[in-house]
């Protein structure tokens, strides 16, 4: 019996779920297997159609609802609305609802939109067409139609649909080309294989005819495993029966290049792809400034209901006396009287917490809502972060991070593509010690100016010349590099000289392309692979065959490949290249240290370097080799074991030809970006697919591993050699003996005086540490791990899956200091800790968009990181958190004067304020002064925050919204309420004086009562607060000037005209003509003078002391420019310091960026710095040296800088 069908059948009707099962069966084209052969039990699988978005048409509301009302003030706010309708309370329920309303529907409308927006791209990818074989003809389908078990055909240039098993290929071999940008970021083409059976079926009839099942595991997220088998039914009974791995995989995503058509079989469709599966959720991301908002929120809430609990307690404690219960004026009623004491005091409580619920800022949450959105648009509008070769600028895809760009410690990068240009340039070979340098060779385009060859050192002998020309020949056949004669690649015209089209080379390895290329600049071209024989065309114009034997291909572990040819004089070679301390110990001839020495100095340049051996072999060494090789390649059993066994005695007993060296081109800026980052106090941490040797000289090159770094390496090399508890415990030991007693700030600096640690890891290893541990002694691995990452200065993890990003980042967010992590990349392998970091940054590169769609800002390249941190997060920052204590300042400035009124007026509720001001205070004469702060504050010019990012740490760890901050402002906004309260309180208690001078008694002055008293204090209270915002102003501008002044000349014409005029659509007059009869008396204007001077001395003098006596260095700074500025006539005359022209701001789009071997231009001594956009310059000196290659001001990228010098108090 057919215990598996059987399993199968219960798996799927009693489990319930897929996933329960171990494999699945894929009947290719939904044949039934011939009788007898097995059960055939259709199993259920899930179309092809890719799922992005977040909402549906019919959960959109309730969902987003509920999303909004787990805000704490959103649901608050609620609950205020419903009691206000509830019961009677002193204010109308529409002081609460529409806020709430206008905030709800603004939200709700900008998520509904990029939830469409995230629609659009779902239905433009499953609707795409693909073409599917049916009954031996090619039908056209949409791509969400396409079922598991289908036989798809796949042309070059074409994305693979899913997941794919490849049965034939165009290609004679049965082989085809594709590249994985999107998935591992390696731009490169990879070699994956039919199987040898299915490949001769290379029509649709031939493909319609055959019968087989694939049987293969569950969907898993693992890019780089797959394990299968297929059942070919032939004529026969038995099935034959063929292994698949991932060789045979085609991944969904990945694009065929170099090769007519395929046809291949669907097996994971879907949600189910391996690409889908390494997707994170988009959960929604919250900024720390949002969590300390919700922090203090929850404070003022329990003042607030502390406030109205003792009004309520005081209220009943008051009425005892039976005449102030019920006093002539205010008899209750009959329904009021039966009411139970309890019932009574509740609404009284209720009543009280509406009263007093304006200290919860509603009007926060729209203006930080309304901050963010036009703040994000000055990244877009910014000119230096445009790129003129894509014809973009940065993008803000969602706009409620803009302060967290301020604040991060960790830089999670990719490589591929956002360090690097992805492109290999041939620098040099050095050949028994002669070094060869041709000019530019890249990717097959010769650069300008390279015309001929340079040769460093004496040309070599006759018997050199032989073995330079074996070195040639070595590098012109030890590779696997496809050549396509064609015109064009990737849809791009390559490889065309003088107008005729010549050959184009294609490999998994960009280096090898590089190579090769370099050898054809020197002389000898590898011209094709055909039947075997790999033809090179030497420098007298001769074809040269040589018979390909063996490849045995690199790997990692190695770090070497080798190939066996056969030469047409019938001798044997075999040809080595790999890294030196693969190659140096296997070799016993040959020039030795002056190679070692020549490799050493390019690797010191950052140089990727490869030495190159050989070894004649004679028949019956061959015939050895052979043996070995095919003992070792069929065994099923610890296959990779035994034919490492065999590599490792075949490659032995070399002589030396020389050695390699080749760039991977750096980014523009890339170097100097990750140093500023550095400096800024941010751990660089890189993340690659890539190859540990090729990573490794990335990071060297882009000054993240420096050469004093002590590399340590926790790879899957080592834990062969060592358990992974040893090797975790002796990396623990070497790093804690160094760094036990430095600070944080030691470890970020630049220092050469300690030991600086580097770490390696790769995928494998990771996985390992990550690994929940069965026994329970090794269950901290993973703080272990973290120990040692926290004291390297920077962290490379290779051969990493796009999910095992997304971890490592999860890792570090969920350690003990939960640091604000950023991720940045430019492939779709990246999106999953794009989206799994706090700051999830896209590069807009040449492997789609993915990572730029998915991400939360988008930039051209990887230097614009350096301004969007060190510039815009710092101004972001600043501004919000000013925003956020002030708006909490001014309202507790506004409402305790109200809870100290309620000791005046016996608990009744009394409102203090006008309902007008009462509505008006938070939405019209306080609202847009800070408004425009919150756009436009610079406390300092940003040339310096560019030139000295290690101003970036004095805002690290959220430390303008500390407790002792909150607490501070909250104190400052009590007392100046209560000098509010009082002074009016006292300045006009028991008599006061006319403005014609006559002495007025308590009885008659009927013209100061509750409602002039009140107006009183909202005067000082309205003139105070903004008055404290314009001292907090260190950058003034025309708009500023006049939004400030503006505001204030608002209250005063508003209030004349809402107490001059009798409005006949309200039900009471009470303000009529208050307002001017208080202006009218000589003691209120002094006293709003007297008490908005006595409420802002505090904080003025408590301001002027802390920066005399512990000044911060953004403080020291915002003074010596000051200083600088009033020493200006005496330096320096204003017409020699005018902005540069507006045409010179983007020197780098006009200029191409400098070669390696160029010295870059003289730095220059800067003694000034312009200020203003557009207007007069400032100059200004400094107590430390400024540097600058291109000294501009950036600050007239901004469209709100106007003319005008910083001020600061």
């Amino acid at each position: 019996m057919d215990f598996s069908a059987l399993r199968n059948l219960i798996s799927r009707y009693c489990a319930g779920e897929e996933n329960w099962v171990d494999s699945r069966t894929v009947y290719i084209g939904h044949k039934e297997p011939p009788p007898g052969a097995e059960a055939y039990i259709p199993q259920r699988f899930p179309d092809n159609r890719i799922v992005s978005s977040k909402y549906t048409f019919w959960n959109f509301v309730p969902k987003n609802l509920f999303e909004q009302f787990r805000r704490i003030a959103n649901f608050y706010f609620l609950i205020i609305f419903l009691v206000q309708l509830i019961i009677d309370t002193p204010t109308s329920p529409i002081t609460s609802g529409l806020p709430l309303f206008f905030v709800i529907t603004v939200t709700a409308i900008k998520q509904g939109y990029e939830d469409w927006l995230r629609h659009k791209a779902d239905n433009s990818i499953n609707q795409c067409p693909v073409h599917i074989i049916q009954h031996g003809k090619v039908v056209r389908k949409q791509s969400r139609k396409l079922r598991v078990g289908d036989v798809v055909r796949v042309k070059e240039d074409e994305t693979f649909p899913c997941d794919l098993i490849l049965l034939s290929s165009s290609r004679d071999d049965g082989t085809c080309f594709v590249t994985t940008a999107s998935l591992d970021g390696e731009s490169s083409h990879k070699t994956y294989y039919a199987v040898q059976d299915t490949k001769a079926f290379n029509t649709e009839e031939e493909v319609d005819t055959l019968h087989a099942t694939i049987e293969c595991e569950q969907p898993q997220p693992d890019l780089y495993k797959f394990v299968g088998r297929i059942n070919i039914y032939l004529d026969r009974d038995e099935p034959i029966a063929r292994p698949l791995g991932s060789e045979n995989l085609l991944l969904r995503g990945a694009t065929l290049k170099n090769t007519e058509c395929i046809y291949a079989v669907a097996i994971y469709t879907g949600m189910e792809t391996k690409m889908a599966l390494n997707y994170q959720s988009k959960s929604q991301k919250r900024s720390a400034v949002e969590k300390s908002m919700n922090a203090y929120l929850i404070v003022y809430l329990c003042i607030l209901i502390s406030k109205a609990l003792i009004n309520t307690v005081l209220k009943y404690v008051w009425q005892a006396d039976p005449n102030r219960d019920e006093p002539w004026y205010n008899e209750k009623t009959e329904t009021e009287r039966q009411r139970h004491i309890l019932i009574r005091a509740f609404t009284d409580f209720l009543a009280f917490m509406v009263l007093f619920n304006y200290i919860i800022p509603v009007s926060m949450y729209v203006t930080v809502e309304m901050q963010k959105f036009l703040g994000s648009y000055f990244i877009t509008w910014d000119d230096e972060m445009f790129d003129e070769e894509l014809g973009e600028g940065a993008l803000v895809n969602t706009s409620d991070l803009n302060e967290e760009l301020g604040q991060v410690e960790y830089v999670f990068t990719d490589k591929t593509g956002t360090l690097t240009e992805n492109n290999m340039e041939f620098i040099e070979c050095c050949v028994d010690g002669h070094v060869y340098v041709p000019h530019a060779i890249c990717n097959g385009q010769i650069m300008p100016g390279a015309a001929s060859m340079d040769m460093i050192d004496s040309s070599p002998g006759p018997g050199g010349r032989e073995h330079e020309e074996l070195f040639f020949r070595a590098l012109c056949l030890c590779h696997t590099v496809q050549v396509k004669e064609e015109e064009t690649v990737d849809g791009i015209k390559r490889g065309i000289h003088q107008g005729k089209a010549t050959s184009v080379y294609i490999s998994s390895s960009p280096d090898e392309v590089a190579l090769v290329e370099g050898m054809k600049r020197l002389g000898f071209t590898y011209l094709r692979l055909k039947d075997s024989h790999m033809e090179i065309q030497n420098r007298d114009d001769e074809i040269e065959r040589f018979e390909l034997l063996e490849v045995l291909n690199f790997d990692s572990v190695r770090r070497r490949m080798s190939v066996i040819v056969k030469s047409s004089t019938g001798e044997y070679y075999l040809f080595c290249k790999g890294a030196d301390s693969a190659v140096f110990p296997r070799v016993i001839s040959g020039k030795v240290e002056q190679v070692r020495a020549r490799v050493e100095h390019n690797a010191v340049e950052g140089l990727r370097t490869l030495c190159v051996a050989y070894k004649k072999l004679s028949p019956a060494e061959y015939e050895e080799v052979c043996h070995q090789l095919s003992s070792a390649k069929l065994a099923l059993q610890d296959r990779e074991k035994k034919l490492a066994e065999a590599y490792d005695s075949i490659e032995r007993d070399f002589i030396l030809l020389g050695a390699t060296a080749v760039e991977d081109r750096l980014q523009d800026k890339a170097a100097d970006t990750i140093e500023s980052l550095h400096k800024a106090g941010m751990k660089v941490w890189v993340l690659t697919g890539d190859k540990m040797e090729t990573a490794a000289a990335t990071c060297y090159a882009s000054k993240l591993f420096r050469r004093n770094t002590q590399i340590l390496e926790l790879t899957t090399k080592r834990t062969e050699e060592q358990n992974l508890h040893d090797v975790l415990f002796d990396l623990s030991r070497t790093v804690l003996r160094q760094h036990g007693s430095m600070t944080r700030e030691t470890l970020s600096g630049l220092s050469n005086e300690y030991h600086d640690y580097g770490l390696i890891i790769d995928g494998a290893t990771l996985s390992a540490v990550l690994k929940p541990s069965q026994e329970g002694s090794g269950g901290n691995y993973k703080e272990i791990f973290l120990e040692i990452c926290r004291n390297c200065s920077a962290v490379l993890c290779c051969r990493m899956a796009p999910l095992q990003k997304a971890q490592i980042v999860k890792l570090i967010k969920a350690s003990k200091e939960h640091p604000i992590t950023l991720a940045i990349g430019d492939g779709a392998n990246d999106v999953s800790m794009i989206l799994e970091a706090h700051v999830g940054i896209g590069i807009m590169g040449k492997e789609g968009r993915q990572a730029a769609r998915n991400s939360d800002y988008a930039i051209p390249k990887f230097k614009h990181l350096k301004k969007m941190l060190l510039v815009h997060g710092h101004y972001y920052y600043i501004r919000i958190s000013e925003l956020v204590q002030y708006f909490f300042y001014k309202n507790v400035c506004f409402i305790f004067p109200q809870f100290l009124y309620q000791f005046f007026c016996g608990f009744s509720q009394q409102p203090l304020y006008d309902t007008a001001y009462l509505t008006l205070y938070n939405i019209s004469f306080t609202s847009l002064p800070i408004l425009l702060y919150s756009l436009m504050e610079q406390h300092i010019n940003m040339d310096i925050l560019k030139r000295d990012p290690s101003l970036y740490r004095d805002i690290a760890k959220n430390s303008l919204l500390r407790w002792p901050i909150f607490i501070y402002w909250t104190f400052l906004g009590v007392f100046d309420a209560v000098v509010f309260f009082f002074g009016a309180f006292f300045l006009f208690d028991n008599t006061t004086f006319t403005s014609n001078g006559q002495l007025m008694t308590t009885n008659t002055q009927m013209m100061f009562g509750n409602w002039t008293f009140g107006t009183l204090v909202f005067t000082v209270l309205v003139f105070t607060v903004t008055l404290k915002l314009a001292l907090d102003t260190h950058y003034w501008t025309w708009i500023n000037h006049f939004v400030i002044w503006g505001s204030l000349l608002f209250y005063i014409i508003f209030s004349l005209l809402w107490g001059g005029i009798i409005w006949p659509f309200l039900n009471y007059q009470r303000m009529y003509y208050v307002f001017m009869q208080m202006l009218s008396s000589g003691p209120a204007w002094l006293s709003i003078i007297l008490l908005v001077v006595v409420s802002l001395l505090p904080d003025v003098v408590k301001k002027v002391l802390c920066r005399a006596l512990w000044p911060t260095t953004t403080e020291r700074i915002q003074d010596s420019d000051n200083l600088y500025q009033s020493h200006l006539s005496e330096f320096t005359s204003l017409s020699t310091l005018h902005a540069p022209h507006r045409q010179q701001k983007r020197p780098d789009r006009q200029n191409p960026a400098p070669r390696r071997s160029e010295s870059p231009p003289p730095k220059k001594k800067l003694l000034y710095s312009h200020w203003g956009a557009g207007g007069p310059d400032y100059c200004t000196f400094s107590n430390f040296v400024r540097f600058s290659e291109n000294p501009r001001h950036s600050g007239a990228t901004y469209a709100y800088n106007a003319p005008g010098p910083e001020t600061s108090v």
